[in-house]
């Protein structure tokens, strides 16, 4: 689990295919110490570490976050926010960030609004329910919050500061995101769902009684 606070944005050092396996090798923040099977947030996808070496930790994805996530176009020399898993002393800036990305998303247009941006990124229509205005949302793993929805699209601001410490300042019109909707939307849209299922099953039952 993690905040949605990037700790450090660093280059892929390497990018290659293992069978149906993607494996990558990232640069290892200096002072940071990782273990094998340890969770690491990058760009907002939950990774297990799977070797670390002194300069440098290896991550893997399956073929189903490839589908999902942008790792499938993760290469040598692309820059990527790095989160550590939150800790029990762990201070909580952002919100709570499973890693579990929803989907990809696309940057239509970026608006500057002096030193700050503001980023129009399209959104599968699906996913809108559980996106509420000023409410919050991860892009790449950062914690945001959604100043604009429109049917099916969502507009955020970014300060300088986060312009700066992420790989949010560098994004095009055109470039790919991860999104992250907010964990208690998704429980509560869950929880909805399946009481409209059960109402609708009891209303079955009670016509062919």
């Amino acid at each position: 689990m993690f905040s949605g606070t990037i700790e450090a944005v660093v280059p892929i050092g390497s990018a290659r295919e293992v069978g149906a396996i993607k494996r990558l090798r990232i640069k290892k923040p200096r002072s940071w110490k990782l273990s094998k099977g340890q969770s690491i947030s990058i760009d907002g996808i939950c990774s297990t570490v799977v070797s670390s070496t002194a300069n440098s930790f290896d991550v893997e994805y399956i073929p189903e976050t490839l589908r999902k996530t942008t790792a499938m176009n993760f290469a040598r020399g692309n820059a990527v926010n790095l989160e550590r898993s939150l800790t029990l002393n762990t201070l909580l800036d952002g919100h709570i960030v499973q890693g579990h990305v929803d989907a990809r998303g696309r940057v239509v247009a970026l608006v500057e609004t002096g030193r700050a941006k503001e980023i129009i990124i399209s959104i599968p229509q699906d996913l809108m329910p559980l996106i509420a205005l000023h409410g919050s949302i991860a892009i790449n793993g950062v914690s945001l919050t959604v100043a604009r929805r429109g049917r099916a699209s969502v507009t955020v601001g970014l300060i300088p500061h986060t312009l700066k410490v992420t790989n949010l300042g560098g994004l095009d019109v055109g470039s790919e995101v991860n999104i992250e909707t907010d964990l208690l939307a998704r429980y509560l849209a869950t929880r909805a769902k399946s009481a409209t299922v059960t109402r609708d099953a009891k209303k079955r039952a009670r016509k062919k009684a």
